[in-house]
């Protein structure tokens, strides 16, 4: 196998050991609002359900997705992980994972997109018999560059919209070669993820990073799947008024019956105060409509890539670019307007210098289900043929059920008899 020579994260730092006791701190904070890891935590230290496996991991690194990292190799695993986004990474909460005996963190932040995959090769390199992606790039490398491993891959896991839509592209050409479970698709991470964590973070980090209210303002939201939904409740619920842009007429239909305006982008351009982009697609906002969008608009993107805003087309189109705040990059066009792009166009609730990412909470539920993904391919990989895979219900089912027991809410079950009712098809009227 090729190997690509480059360092773990403390060798960019010049203080690494203070970078380490900071990130350690985000951690622990984090930890204290995961009930849904602290109990599995309990079951994967006694069992060791992940002996022997090799995890590879590209991801946000941040204190919530450190805590998942450090409960698979507390659960017996070997663990190499860097970022799934240049600017997403937190480099004292890397450090702090790669002081892990059983964990290696390349991840760096700010990375250029050369550092970006020599990391992710070097997180390959260790040979892994399980990924956990957020955007498929690692499945990505395996399958490109190390077609040797295929066969050693039991399996893995996706977390994202994006990285989903790629893969199922991929099955659907023959071309994946190993499990993979759809962690996006399922109820426990769609529902509460996607819609509020989506929603909360990106509007909030919008509203750090400008120090600008929504009350009042025209937010458009570029796509009204479940992250659109997401974003789209939360800002009205700060009292904005909401457009909705969507190229599925089922979805638009849903939009307006929720009671939000629903336009073409060309046409909500011309009225939105913030746009932000939703899709998972590429061109969502482009040169038609900056020519019309009002000036001192906000772009923001809470898309995995930062191609649903077309930056270079923007930036054909302006006569000056600068600082306009800390994370906020204006572009001045030739008729004086000025055009505010955040976070560089990139995923905005974690690439943003004051991001901090989805809600502690929820991002607990998320990776409480990656976990339990995690453990169901290092005991039953073999039971998965190549290919997409919804995860199975009972683990989905597990997760809720470790979150309501900690929160305290007690829920009805099915009796015996309206088990046997539903089940069958042979009552009738």
């Amino acid at each position: 196998m090729s190997t690509h020579a480059y360092p773990p994260v403390t060798e960019h730092l010049s203080d690494p050991e203070t970078a380490r006791e900071e990130g350690r701190r985000k951690m622990e904070w984090a930890l204290q609002h995961m009930p849904i890891l602290n109990a599995l935590r309990e079951a994967f230290v006694a069992e060791q359900p992940l002996a022997g496996e090799t995890v590879a991991m590209a991801m946000h690194v941040e204190a919530k997705t450190a805590n998942l990292v450090e409960l698979l190799a507390d659960g017996g695993a070997t663990v190499a992980i860097t970022g799934c986004n240049p600017l997403s990474t937190h480099d004292d909460v890397s450090a702090a994972l790669d002081a892990h005996d059983d964990i290696t963190s390349y991840a760096v932040r700010g990375v250029d997109e050369e550092a970006y995959y020599d990391a992710m090769h070097a997180v390959v390199a260790h040979e892994p018999t399980i990924t956990v992606d957020d955007g498929m790039d690692m499945v990505k490398l395996v399958h490109e560059s190390y077609p040797e491993l295929i066969d050693s891959v039991v399996g893995g896991a996706e977390e994202t919209t994006t990285g989903v839509h790629r893969l199922r592209a991929m099955d659907a050409d023959d071309e994946l070669h190993y499990p993979v479970f759809a962690v996006n698709d399922t109820p426990m991470k769609r529902l509460f993820d996607n819609v509020h964590g989506t929603g909360e973070s990106s509007l909030a980090t919008i509203a750090m990073t400008t120090n600008l209210s929504f009350a009042g303002k025209n937010v458009v939201v570029g796509g009204y799947g479940y992250c659109g939904k997401g974003v789209a409740k939360k800002a009205a619920g700060q009292n904005a008024h909401v457009i909705v842009c969507e190229v599925d007429p089922r979805k638009a239909l849903e939009a307006h019956m929720e009671g939000y305006e629903v336009l073409p982008m060309a046409e909500a351009a011309a009225k939105g105060d913030v746009f932000v982009t939703t899709t998972g697609n590429r061109d969502v906002i482009t040169r038609e409509h900056f020519a019309v969008m009002p000036d001192g608009a906000l772009l923001a993107n809470a898309g995995h890539f930062d191609v649903e805003i077309d930056l270079d087309a923007l930036s054909d189109l302006a006569v000056d670019r600068f600082e306009a705040r800390d994370g906020v990059e204006g572009y001045e066009l030739a008729d004086g307007r000025v055009l505010n792009v955040l976070a560089e166009g990139r995923l905005v609730n974690l690439a943003a210098p004051i991001a901090l990412g989805h809600p502690v909470e929820v991002m607990d539920q998320s990776f409480g289900v990656q976990a339990a993904c995690v453990r169901e391919l290092a005991e039953h990989g073999d039971e998965y043929d190549p290919g997409v895979h919804d995860v199975p219900d009972a683990l989905d089912r597990e997760v809720a059920e470790i979150k309501l027991d900690a929160e305290g809410v007690a829920h009805d079950s099915l009796s015996m008899t309206q088990r046997e009712y539903m089940d069958s098809w042979e009552h009738g009227t």
